[in-house]
């Protein structure tokens, strides 16, 4: 009877070690690879990772933890005082210091500028030397803030311009002088409309909502890119 007993318990301390074991090393992969562990701060340095955009989305709400991830990843940014009232009250603004936008002064919330720094380093500059055979040394934008509804009438939901939190880019200047614009670009099948098409769907993995000449009229000209929803649920359009 004993040893009849004493072996289950043989079986489960084997099975603990193992577990042990698995624990221990899952750690280990982890920090090495701290872009895929969600509780690991949000390096925009390190590649993408299963908890890059959870980890974005957990800036929307926290502005403080938000600019902890811009130091912490060396993007320069000047944060600026609160300004506004009612539905265009912009209790977090910033200017992002070395993101080449143009015209300079775009005040983005942080989220935003998150993304920017993300999108540029992540996928814009890669995306441009390969299709294009240069980088991008100048994005070109339609401005960040406007208090105003959606479609600009009286009623109706207010715009994530109407805070700061969306950034509409009208083109990008590459490093040999080349000038590539939505309006000018986008439809026809040349290397250029490759690389709108390419960087457009890239933005949906560092915004909630993207929209693009394919979503209607209004932006045949540039790309809306915003904050206002998760980027684990974001719309992408």
């Amino acid at each position: 009877m004993r040893r009849i007993s004493q072996f289950p318990l043989h079986q489960a301390a084997f099975v603990l070690l193992i577990i042990g074991a698995m624990v221990l090393a899952a750690r280990g992969w982890l920090a090495d690879h701290p872009q895929h562990d969600p509780f690991a701060p949000l390096d925009l340095r390190e590649p993408r990772g299963w908890a890059t955009q959870a980890k974005i989305d957990a800036l929307r709400s926290d502005p403080a933890l938000c600019r902890s991830v811009l130091d912490g990843s060396g993007i320069a940014f000047t944060a600026l005082p609160a300004t506004g009232e009612g539905e265009c009250r912009r209790d977090d603004r910033m200017l992002l210091d070395t993101v080449p936008l143009a015209p300079a002064g775009a005040q983005l919330t942080c989220p935003v500028a998150v993304g920017m720094a993300l999108w540029l380093g992540q996928d814009l500059q890669p995306i441009a030397e390969a299709e294009l055979g240069a980088s991008v040394a100048r994005i070109e934008h339609m401005g960040t803030y406007n208090c105003r509804r959606i479609g600009g009438g009286e009623n109706g939901q207010w715009s994530e311009h109407a805070t700061g939190n969306a950034i509409d880019i009208a083109a990008f200047v590459l490093n040999d002088g080349r000038r590539i614009g939505v309006l000018a670009d986008w439809p026809d099948g040349s290397h250029e409309a490759r690389f709108l098409r390419a960087a457009r769907d890239a933005a949906c993995a560092s915004f909630g909502t993207v929209l693009s000449p394919d979503y209607n009229a209004a932006h045949a000209d540039h790309l809306h890119l915003d904050q206002g929803r998760p980027v684990t649920f974001g719309y992408c359009r």
